[in-house]
């Protein structure tokens, strides 16, 4: 058994190392707070700024940040849609179906989304352009070689944890396949469902080669873009470059404190075999 200084020195190093990661954050957003002045110079190190302002804020709106916002939601929305609908549809296949190979086909779906990203950003930049595709919301079409075979990985363990007895009962009752698909399986997987389409819409709203390459056109530009644009021509705008960071982040920090549950329900049912 664990005495009580080993739990207290185990508690301290999880407090020293949770403060370690949570620490850019802060520093980030404590910067955002500083006039220009104090970011560089003596005062770089303060933790706290001298005196408060919310200036860079005030100038990051009056600039694209918002419209840029406004595209990371379209697109990851649209994503996250047609994702989630393609990748229940897969997996079940891969869960239910047997044929031979089953396992290659997902160890081939799960290995696709290691490929860099620089290895095929030439040839979907190539295809847009033929497509006229550039500078619009078809962005999101390649976005699925991020997130569909994540989100199928996750769906196809929670669609074998689905008892085929219920399907089997289903059958036997005259529902039909799709109608087994949409009223059974679904609901009873609705927690891996919710967990990938969560996944797919952080990693596309975080996404930024892809947007930079195939959208280089101010309207269309996601906040990840946005972002790297906060510059003039012989200085970087360090404190609206931090203001922004703080905003593009504040969703996504939403999303996982509210579904925290959720997301962790969904990634560890199914790991252990009952």
């Amino acid at each position: 058994m664990i005495n009580k200084k080993t739990e207290r020195l185990l508690a301290a190093a999880i407090v020293l190392y949770l403060l370690i990661i949570i620490f850019p954050f802060i520093w980030v957003f404590l910067t955002s707070l500083k006039p220009e002045s104090e970011i560089w110079g003596s005062g770089a190190f303060k933790i706290l700024a001298d005196q408060p302002t919310l200036e860079h804020y005030e100038a990051l709106f009056r600039g694209n940040i918002l419209n840029a916002l406004k595209n990371s939601l379209i697109i990851s929305s649209i994503t996250t849609m047609y994702v989630t609908i393609i990748a229940a549809i897969a997996a079940y296949a891969i869960a239910r179906l047997k044929f031979w190979g089953k396992r290659l086909l997902l160890a081939v779906v799960l290995a696709t989304s290691m490929f860099p990203q620089m290895t095929v950003v030439g040839p979907i930049y190539q295809a847009f352009v033929k497509l006229n595709w550039t500078n619009s919301y078809f962005i999101s079409l390649p976005y699925s070689m991020i997130a569909l075979p994540v989100a199928i990985y996750i769906l196809v363990t929670h669609f074998n944890k689905v008892p085929k007895e219920m399907e089997e009962s289903a059958k036997i009752d005259g529902a039909s396949k799709m109608k087994t698909f949409t009223n059974i399986i679904l609901p009873l997987a609705l927690p891996g469902i919710f967990t990938s389409a969560i996944i797919t819409f952080i990693s596309v709203w975080n996404e930024f080669l892809l947007a930079l390459t195939l959208n280089p056109d101010s309207s269309y530009h996601t906040a990840t873009v946005a972002i790297t644009f906060l510059r003039g021509q012989f200085q970087i705008f360090w404190g609206q470059v931090t203001a922004a960071t703080v905003v593009v982040t504040i969703p996504t920090l939403i999303i996982v404190i509210l579904f925290q549950r959720q997301i962790i329900s969904g990634l560890t049912s199914g790991a252990v075999k009952e």
